[in-house]
C-alpha cells in the first residue's frame, strides 16, 4: 500500500505491508506495520507515474522496510540524529499518511515552531489592535474541542427548530448534514488513494457510490417545497430536534466547565498566569504561541500523543511540570500512547517507558532510558567481541594443527593423517566455533547454519560503531597580563517607562555582583522574565550604558564569543536574504573581514567547520537556508571559535541539536580551556558543563588520576559556580542544579493540585 503527501517544496512517499487483520484494529491506541517504506522526494506528485517506490527513487530515504509498533498506553522516546527523519516519521503518523491508521484514530501533535523572535525570557505584550479576537483560554479550549464548530451547528439548526417557517428545520438539518458528508467524502478519498490491490480497489468502488450520495445530497439542500411530502417534513424535522439535544449536550455548561479548569491548570502549569491567559491569543510572541499549542495538544482527547521537542522555551518549572503531567498520564483508564521528541535527556528520561530509535533507515526497541540503552548496546559489543575473538583463537589452532597433520601426512605418505586433516578442514568449514550463537543460546546445527545445507557457519557480527559526533574546540590565546575576564560590581538595571509615562519600571536587575575569571564555569538559572537574557547582554555589551548603574569591565584583551537564543532564526534569515550563501563562504567572508581583506586559509576554514561537523560538500555546496536547525546551530559555534574566544556566553545553545550533539557539545566544553557563561534549562547539560560531572549517561567512569588532575586544577585556578537569577537578585546556589530543580518541585507540587 502506498501513500503521497505534497508539501511546498516536497513530497512525502509511503508505503508499507498490512494485512486485512490491521485495517480496522478496535485498539486506536495500538499501531503494528509491517515493511514501512518511507522517503521525502522533491519530484511533484502529478508528474511521479508509477508505484510509490518507483517516485521515491530520487528521494531521500528515511526508512526501509521498518516495523512500527506502538504498544496502548506506553511513553516512547523518538531517538535519532539531526536529518535522520524524526519529524518526517511523526508527521506520516500525524497526518495517518501510512496506510493501517484508521481515520477513527485521535491524533494530537506539537509540531516544532520556527517563529520569528520567539523569545523565552518575556512575557507576551499587548500590542496595538491586538485586542480583537478570543483569548487565550478561549483559543485553547476552541481547537481541543472544536468548540466554535460546534456551537456554529447549534445555532443553525436552533434557528431552524425554533423559526416560523415550517421547512426551516429541515434546510437546517440537510445542509448541516451534506457539509459533513463533503468531509467525509474527504476521508473516503484520501482511503482510496492510500489502499491498493483489491482492497485500493474496493476503497475506489466505495468513494464512487459515496460521489454518488454526496451528488444526491446536494440535490435534497435544494429540493423545492412543493416536492417535500409531509411525512418526510415531520420526520426530518423530528431528527433535527434529535440532532440539536445532542448537540447541546456536549457543550454542556458541567462539561465546558470542566475543560476550562483543565484548561487554566494546563496553562497555568506551561506559565500563563490568568492575566495572560485573559490576553488575546494574536498579540502572543513566537515562544508563548508555541504553549498555547502545546497546552492545546495536552488538552484534546487523543489515541496518541505526539510531542516534537515541547521544552523548547519553557523554563525549569514548566519542564518539570509537564514532565509530572505526562507521567501522570498513565494513571488514567486509558492513558494516550505517547510519542516524545526531546534533546533533554533527563526530562525524556523521566517521562518515557520506551526508546524508538531511527538509525540506519530502520526503527529498533528498547525497554528503558538512553543510558541504559547505550550501556546495553556497549555490553553487547564486548560480548560478541569477545565470542569473535576466542572464535578466531580456536579456528587458528584448529588450522595450526591441520597443517601440522597435512604435511606429516604428506612427508611421511601416511594417507590416513592426510584424509584425518581433510576431514578436520572440512569440519572446521562448516562447524567448528563457538558453542553458543550471537544471542548466547547454545548452538544448533539445524537453527543456527547459514543457508541449506553443510555450508559455513554464519559469522559473529560484532556491530560497527556509528561515527562519533566530536566537536573540537580551539583553545583561546593566552593573556599577556593577569585579570578578570569580565566583572560587574553591584549593577542596577531598569527598562525605560513606556512612551508618554514617568512612572518609572522596577529593576530588572538589582545591586548585581559578578566576576568571571580564565577557565571558569557560569551556570545561571532562572525562571523566564526573571532577567537572564539582561544579564547575558550585560556581559556581551549589548545593553546601553544609560540603562544601568554600576561597573561593568572586561579584560582589555578579551575575545568573546556569544551565542544568543536568536542565533538560528539570525542566520536562517541571513540565509533567505543571501540564497546562495553557504557556511564556507560565510566564515570566509567574516576571516577575509577581519584579516583586512586579505584571502584566508580555506583549508583551516574547512577543517573548523568539518570539526563541527559540517565537512565537504555540506559546507561548500549547501546553502544555509537549507541547512537542518541543528546544522545551523553547528554553523554559528564554528562563526564563534574561529576567533578563539576565551570566554564563551552560551544562552539557550541546546535548543536545535540532536542528543548526541548536545553530549559532543557538554563533553567539549567541559574540558574546553577557555571560561563558559551558561544560561540553559537543560539540567543534565548544565551540570556537564557548569559542575564537571562525568558523562555518567555513557555508563564510563573517569580514570582517577585524571579525576585527581581535573580536582587539583579546579582548586587552583577554575571555578565552578551554579547561580540563581530571582526578582533582580543573583544568588550562589551551594547545591548547584540539584537545588534549583528541588526548590522547582516544590512550586510544581502546588500546581498539580487535583
Amino acid at each position: 500500500m502506498t501513500s503521497i503527501a505534497d508539501e511546498a517544496v516536497s513530497t512525502i512517499v509511503v508505503s508499507c505491508k498490512q494485512t486485512r487483520f490491521h485495517i480496522e484494529s478496535p485498539n486506536y491506541r495500538e499501531l503494528d506495520i509491517e515493511g514501512l517504506d518511507i522517503t521525502v522526494t522533491s519530484a511533484p506528485q502529478d508528474k511521479a507515474k508509477g508505484k510509490g517506490k518507483a517516485k521515491a527513487a530520487n528521494g531521500t530515504e528515511i526508512l526501509s522496510g521498518a516495523k512500527l509498533r506502538l504498544k496502548a498506553g506506553n511513553r516512547y522516546a523518538l531517538v535519532g540524529r539531526n536529518g535522520s527523519g524524526k519529524s518526517t516519521l511523526l508527521r506520516a503518523i500525524a497526518e495517518k499518511l501510512i496506510p493501517g491508521i484508521p481515520e477513527q484514530t485521535r491524533i494530537s501533535i506539537l509540531q516544532q515552531t520556527n517563529a520569528d523572535h520567539a523569545s523565552s525570557d518575556h512575557p507576551p505584550a499587548s500590542t496595538p489592535g491586538a485586542a480583537e479576537g478570543p483569548t487565550v483560554l478561549e483559543d485553547v479550549i476552541d481547537r481541543a474541542t472544536a468548540k466554535s464548530d460546534l456551537e456554529r451547528e447549534i445555532s443553525a439548526l436552533s434557528a431552524g427548530v425554533n423559526g416560523t417557517d415550517p421547512l426551516a428545520a429541515l434546510r437546517a438539518l440537510r445542509a448541516l448534514r451534506h457539509e459533513r458528508m463533503l468531509k467525509r467524502l474527504f476521508v473516503l478519498d484520501k482511503d482510496a488513494r492510500l489502499r491498493s490491490g483489491a482492497r485500493g480497489l474496493q476503497a475506489r468502488k466505495a468513494l464512487v457510490e459515496y460521489e454518488k450520495a454526496v451528488a444526491k445530497s446536494a440535490e435534497l439542500k435544494d429540493q423545492p417545497a412543493e416536492e417535500i411530502s409531509p411525512e418526510t417534513l415531520q420526520a426530518e424535522t423530528q431528527e433535527a430536534a434529535d440532532m440539536l439535544a445532542d448537540l447541546q449536550l456536549q457543550v454542556e455548561p458541567s462539561r465546558m466547565a470542566d475543560i476550562e479548569s483543565r484548561a487554566k491548570q494546563i496553562l497555568a502549569g506551561l506559565g500563563f498566569t490568568d492575566a495572560y491567559a485573559a490576553k488575546p491569543a494574536s498579540s502572543l510572541s513566537g515562544g508563548w504561541r508555541m504553549r498555547s499549542a502545546l497546552a492545546t495538544a495536552l488538552l484534546q482527547e487523543s489515541d496518541i500523543l505526539i510531542l516534537d521537542e515541547p521544552t523548547n522555551f519553557l523554563d525549569l518549572l514548566g519542564i518539570l511540570w509537564l514532565q509530572r503531567f505526562l507521567e501522570r498520564l498513565g494513571d488514567q483508564p486509558t492513558p494516550p500512547t505517547l510519542i516524545l521528541v526531546s534533546h533533554d535527556r533527563d526530562f525524556a528520561s523521566a517521562v518515557c517507558t520506551d526508546l524508538l530509535i531511527l538509525k540506519d533507515k530502520a526503527l529498533t526497541y528498547f525497554t528503558g532510558d538512553l543510558a541504559t540503552y547505550e550501556k546495553a548496546q556497549a555490553d553487547k559489543k564486548l560480548h560478541l567481541t569477545r565470542m569473535k575473538e576466542a572464535q578466531e583463537k580456536q579456528k587458528a589452532h584448529m588450522q595450526e594443527s591441520i597443517r601440522q597433520n597435512l604435511a606429516a601426512g604428506r612427508r611421511n605418505d601416511d594417507q590416513n593423517k592426510i584424509r584425518q586433516a581433510k576431514s578436520r578442514q572440512k569440519r572446521l568449514d562448516d562447524r567448528t566455533g563457538l558453542n553458543v550463537n550471537e544471542r548466547g543460546g547454545r548452538f544448533k546445527l539445524n537453527r543456527d547454519l547459514v543457508g541449506y545445507h553443510l555450508t559455513a557457519r554464519d559469522e559473529i557480527n560484532v556491530p560497527q560503531d556509528e561515527r562519533p559526533v566530536i566537536l573540537s574546540l580551539p583553545d583561546p590565546p593566552d593573556l599577556r597580563f593577569p585579570g578578570s575576564l569580565i566583572s560587574l560590581d553591584k549593577v542596577t538595571f531598569r527598562y525605560p517607562p513606556p512612551r508618554g509615562s514617568r512612572q518609572l519600571l522596577a529593576p530588572t536587575l538589582q545591586d548585581v555582583t559578578l566576576t568571571v575569571g580564565e577557565g571558569d564555569r557560569i551556570g545561571i538559572l532562572g525562571l523566564n522574565g526573571a532577567g537572564k537574557s539582561t544579564l547575558i547582554r550585560l556581559l556581551v555589551g549589548e545593553a546601553g550604558r544609560t540603562s544601568y548603574a554600576g561597573t561593568v569591565a572586561a579584560h582589555p584583551r578579551l575575545r568573546l564569543g556569544y551565542y544568543s537564543q536568536h542565533a538560528v532564526e539570525e542566520l536562517q534569515r541571513l540565509g533567505r536574504a543571501e540564497p546562495a550563501l553557504t557556511a564556507l563562504a560565510l566564515l570566509m567572508r567574516e576571516a577575509a573581514a577581519d584579516g583586512g581583506g586579505e584571502t584566508p586559509d580555506e583549508g583551516a576554514v574547512r577543517g573548523l567547520l568539518s570539526s563541527f561537523g559540517l565537512a565537504g560538500r555540506v559546507a561548500s555546496d549547501v546553502p544555509i537556508r537549507k541547512l537542518s536547525g541543528g546544522q545551523v546551530v553547528r554553523c554559528e559555534l564554528a562563526r564563534l571559535m574561529r576567533r578563539r574566544p576565551g570566554l564563551l556566553v552560551l544562552d539557550e545553545v541546546t535548543t536545535h541539536l540532536d542528543y548526541e550533539t548536545v553530549a559532543a557539545l557538554r563533553e567539549a566544553l567541559r574540558t574546553w580551556r577557555g571560561a563558559v557563561v551558561l544560561v540553559s534549562h537543560d539540567r543534565w547539560f548544565m551540570r556537564g558543563v557548569v559542575e564537571g560531572v562525568a558523562d555518567e549517561d555513557e555508563g564510563g567512569e573517569s580514570d582517577a588520576e585524571e579525576e585527581e588532575e581535573e580536582e587539583e586544577e579546579d582548586a587552583s585556578a577554575r571555578r565552578r559556580v551554579v547561580y540563581k537569577l530571582a526578582a533582580g537578585k543573583l544568588t550562589a546556589l551551594d547545591g548547584g542544579v540539584q537545588q534549583f530543580e528541588e526548590s522547582m518541585e516544590k512550586r510544581v507540587r502546588k500546581l498539580l493540585v487535583d
